[in-house]
């Protein structure tokens, strides 16, 4: 539907989590950054996606320009419901905020 599996699980994963950066989505799947990036820059030169400079690091959202984007927004949350519970935990519940000072692993 979107392409290629790679732009899918782009498209998945900041569905999921609101924004993404290249290293963190290409480690998240196990892919080559390169592959990542040129995907992430196909999207943002279509205008799903849009990009600023956090830092260094460049992160990618959702375009809120975008003419379709809430149709896509609703197509991604029904596909991430549906996929299974292994998948999931695999790949779409990674920690996104630090953990508490002195807490034990």
């Amino acid at each position: 539907l979107f392409g290629n599996e790679t732009a899918e699980k782009i498209l998945l994963s900041i569905e999921n989590y609101g924004s993404g950066y290249p290293r963190g989505i290409a480690t998240n799947f196990g892919m080559a950054i390169s592959q990542v990036q040129r995907q992430l820059e196909r999207l943002e030169r279509e205008a799903v996606l849009s990009s600023r400079l956090v830092g260094r690091t460049r992160v990618y959202e959702f375009n809120p320009r975008y003419l379709f984007r809430d149709e896509l927004k609703a197509l991604l949350k029904k596909a991430l419901k549906n996929l299974p519970d292994e998948i999931l935990e695999k790949d779409f519940t990674q920690r996104t905020r630090p953990r508490r000072r002195g807490k034990p692993l």
